[in-house]
């Protein structure tokens, strides 16, 4: 046998090895909705290049000045030196070159660079203008008629069908053709600009008005739903405290897919000559005027090309935030 220990009169504490000390122990901590999505994300490379394009076009609008200013020429600038007075082509082809590096424009000569550059401010700011006037609408309608239901859900589900029933692009084509150079305190670009976002942003408002009256009328049944109404919680409250933060994954998601569908309409409008007007460089304006070169291919490629990347990125931007928003996916 082992003879006890003799621990009289001395300190001693045991303690099992596989208790650490509170000063080295780490603290378990729980994710958020918020980190988990992040943590999804980061793991699909395609939505992070889309993201990474996005990112690359807004910072390329937002600058458009001072790229153009460093590599380019001024957008509006005729260069009649490099252009043909028998063919009204450029001398070489193309132009394309260290000094334009798309070439110029038939014609005129102006280079396409600094055009597609300064058509990015223009594309975006109408896409992100309209997607905000129609996410604001929809979300704010279609959660009241999902919440609220009886006449007003039936008032607001039929003024919806009314909107997707409309033939948009013709109503936009007569609008944008009669509203006068200048209007309601603005001219110009401000107000070609301004009309767009309105008929874009305010007649797209059903689609996610419908998508958000289906998740209202899911989660107004849930139990935190019940819980506030058992507190004396009105109706604001409920729908903007408790309903709204639970919506902002579909909102964001679906805003992410409708900026990319309001970059076209627009280019479509401008392509059709009812969108901002020349010489202000636009990406559709610029394939309406190659179609008359069919035979000068880099007049369209370039411009058809900054529309088809800034569209798939943005699509898949939002595929990879439906994913990781996603509580159902692992």
């Amino acid at each position: 046998m082992t003879a006890p220990l003799d621990v009289s009169g001395a300190e001693y504490e045991a303690a099992p090895e596989a208790v650490l000390d509170a000063s080295q122990a780490k603290a378990i901590q729980g994710r958020s909705l918020g980190q988990i999505a992040w943590m999804r994300l980061k793991r699909d490379k395609v939505a992070l290049t889309g993201a990474g394009v996005v990112i690359f076009l807004i910072l390329v609008a937002v600058f458009a000045p001072l790229i153009v200013g460093w590599i380019g020429h001024p957008p509006t600038d005729f260069n009649q030196d490099l252009i043909s007075s028998e063919t009204m082509a450029p001398k070489d082809g193309t132009g394309i070159g260290w000094d334009h590096l798309f070439g110029v424009e038939p014609v005129n000569g102006r280079d396409i660079f600094s055009r597609i550059v300064y058509g990015a401010r223009i594309s975006l700011l109408i896409a992100f203008l309209a997607t905000l006037l129609s996410v604001v609408i929809g979300t704010v309608l279609g959660v009241t008629a999902g919440y609220v239901g009886g006449w007003v859900d039936s008032v607001i589900s039929k003024a919806m069908d009314v909107f997707l029933a409309f033939p948009i692009l013709v109503f936009a084509i007569a609008l944008a053709g009669i509203v006068p150079d200048s209007a309601f305190g603005l001219s110009g670009d401000a107000l070609r600009v301004s009309l767009l976002v309105f008929i874009i942003g305010f007649f797209n408002w059903p689609y996610i008005g419908r998508i958000m009256r289906g998740q209202t009328l899911s989660l107004r049944e849930r139990e935190f739903v019940d819980a506030a109404r058992s507190l004396g919680a009105r109706g604001p409250y409920i729908i903007f405290r408790e309903m709204l933060p639970n919506l902002v994954a579909p909102i964001l998601v679906y805003s992410t897919l409708l900026i990319p569908s309001n970059i076209l309409f627009e280019a479509a409008l401008s392509f059709l000559g009812v969108g901002v007007r020349p010489p202000t460089p636009t990406w559709g304006g610029m394939l309406s005027d190659a179609v008359r070169f069919y035979t000068i291919p880099h007049f369209m490629f370039f411009p058809g090309m900054a529309i088809f990347i800034t569209v798939l990125a943005f699509n898949l931007l939002g595929d990879g935030l439906r994913d990781a928003l996603d509580p159902r996916a692992r």
